[in-house]
This record gives C-alpha cells, sequence and structure tokens, in this order.
C-alpha cells in the first residue's frame, strides 16, 4: 500500500529521484506540522519518530495544536503550517477561501467516529425534532456535513434550524448547561462526551456521511520538498500500521498526548481505523459533492474544484 501511494505521489518530484536531501542542503529548515486532538498526526507527535526520520536530512519538526480543521487550514493558508490533518468539510471551506492547498493522502472512511448528540432526557427522538432548535457545530469542520446530510434526510432543510456555531470546548459548555439543544461532534470529543455527559445519539454518519480525514499541505511545500513528504508519509504510514496492530498501546500514546482517559481513547479506535491511502477518483468524487452541497446552501462563496487541489497525475 505504501509503494502505491508513493507512486502517486512521483509526479511531485518534477523528474527527480525521491533522494533525501543531505544535511548540508536541508541545514536548520523546519517541517511544521498542525494537528488536532486526535489521528495520525497526533499519533505521530507521541511516538516521536518522525523527528528521528528527519534529523539525519537536517530537519526539525514543530507541532502546533488546533482546536478544529477550519482553524488549522486558517493556519495553512497563511503559511503558518506545511501540513495538516483535517476531516472532509475544511478543505473544502479553505479552498472556497483562496487557500493553495493540495490533499496528499487520506485515511479510511470513519461514518461512526462523528455524531448528533442530545441530552439523554431530552424531547428530541429523532433528527426531524431538531426544527427550530438550536445546534452548536464548529463552522466548517467535518460535522457541519453530517448535520447538513442528516437534515436532509429527516426532510428539513439546513434554514429550518438555529446553527450556534461553536469550537468543540464552548459547544460542550453550551450543551452541557442547555444553552444548545443538540451537539454535532467528532472523537474524541464524541468519545468523551459519551463517558462524562447524560447524553444520546441522535444520528451518526453510519449511511450517510464517509467521514475521511485527510493529511493536507501547502502546494508550495508539497512541490519543492517531495523527499520530505515522502518521509512524512512514511512515518504516517508506520504510525497507522502499529496503531492497528496494538490498540492498547495507541490509546495510551494518543491519551498522552490529548489529555483524555485512556479508556475514552480506547473507545474510540474501534469505529476510527487507520491506514493512510492515495487519494482515488472516488474519494475526490465525494469531496467534490461535499462542494457543490456547500456552494448551494451558500455556506461557500465560490464554486470550489476538487480537481484543483489534487495533485498533478
Amino acid at each position: 500500500m505504501l509503494r502505491k501511494l508513493f507512486t502517486a505521489l512521483a509526479p511531485l518530484a518534477l523528474g527527480l529521484a525521491f533522494a533525501a536531501p543531505t544535511a548540508a542542503q536541508a541545514a536548520d529548515q523546519v517541517v511544521r506540522v498542525g494537528y488536532q486532538k486526535y489521528g495520525a498526526f497526533t499519533l505521530l507527535k507521541g511516538r516521536g519518530t518522525l523527528e528521528k526520520k528527519l534529523e539525519a536530512q537536517g530537519w526539525k519538526v514543530s507541532w502546533t495544536e488546533f482546536p478544529g480543521g477550519p482553524q488549522l487550514l486558517e493556519a495553512l493558508n497563511v503559511g503558518a503550517v506545511d501540513f495538516g490533518l483535517t476531516g472532509e468539510a475544511p478543505p473544502v471551506f479553505a479552498q472556497a477561501a483562496g487557500a493553495q492547498l493540495v490533499y496528499i493522502a487520506n485515511e479510511p472512511p470513519a461514518p461512526q467516529g462523528e455524531a448528533i448528540l442530545v441530552a439523554k432526557d431530552s424531547p428530541i427522538k429523532s433528527v426531524k425534532d431538531l426544527k427550530g432548535k438550536k445546534v452548536a457545530l464548529n463552522k466548517g469542520s467535518n460535522v457541519h456535513y453530517l448535520l447538513v446530510k442528516a437534515l436532509e434526510e429527516a426532510g428539513l432543510k439546513y434554514s429550518d434550524i438555529q446553527p450556534v456555531y461553536l469550537p468543540p470546548a464552548d459547544a460542550r459548555a453550551a450543551f452541557s448547561k442547555g444553552a444548545v439543544d443538540a451537539w454535532v461532534i467528532w472523537d474524541p470529543y464524541l468519545a468523551a462526551a459519551e463517558a462524562q455527559l447524560p447524553v444520546r445519539t441522535l444520528r451518526d454518519g453510519k449511511g450517510l456521511v464517509a467521514n475521511h480525514q485527510f493529511i493536507l499541505a501547502t502546494r508550495k511545500f508539497a512541490t519543492a520538498q517531495p523527499a520530505v513528504v515522502k518521509n512524512v508519509l512514511s512515518e504516517l504510514q508506520s504510525a497507522d500500521q502499529w496503531a492497528n496492530a496494538n490498540p492498547a498501546e495507541a490509546a495510551k500514546t494518543l491519551a498522552s498526548q490529548i489529555g483524555l482517559p485512556v479508556d475514552v481513547v480506547a473507545a474510540t479506535l474501534p469505529r476510527n481505523t487507520l491506514g493512510l491511502t492515495p487519494i482515488t477518483p472516488q474519494v475526490a468524487n465525494q469531496q467534490q459533492q461535499i462542494a457543490d452541497v456547500f456552494k448551494g446552501l451558500g455556506l461557500i462563496p465560490v464554486p470550489v474544484k476538487i480537481s484543483d487541489a489534487l495533485l498533478a497525475q
């Protein structure tokens, strides 16, 4: 699988081999990685293997945590980070804002890794009951698309609800005190809420959305540093394989990075299988559908062509 991934990325070399730069060529250069409280980059940071891989080539690694994908890609857009991992919706919003990003690879679908939650004793029994209600979500995140599709499935329009745009920590606080009627959220915040709050899942993404996680980079970095891209992907793939083979240890590593109990993190792993793959036409088409839906709802100001953010094949 990893060989196929590198083959798909070969055009980045622009006719050159993926030979690693010498220490002299790359002295004091830094790979800036944006990560969230979950996912392959968080696992990679906890293992510390990327630093070892790149150190011999004269590169250092800096890590910056973000509360959500939209915030991470805003940093990528202004050149504050070179790499990041987000869900499906953030790159669509970022591309609509003019971000010069490229899709590098994706993780497998994880439709049950996000859900619409209501209080356990809430009178809301179905998505249809959300009409006129306040629903908290991180604008432009993966759960934004889940909410749109769940409403559509229930025969409701997006305008039928009152969206309340809040980052995860603020959304949890609002939800806990009853300031909003529902909360659309992803792992590990989802697992933490299930373990720590009296909640009920109204609808998860199963049969409704794919919920891919994407590795993204600035176009400038991806085209200028193909050898570094190769090494980042190699370490991500190794981390994924290790996590799938050692879920208990992976849960401990992730828990140490994100400050959640090991049992909470462990609950997320079965519904968030890891395994890096190249961007296929099918996945690109799914992203295009998301972009088209958001444009139709007026959530993004301009049409987005996902093909413009793919690496040349």
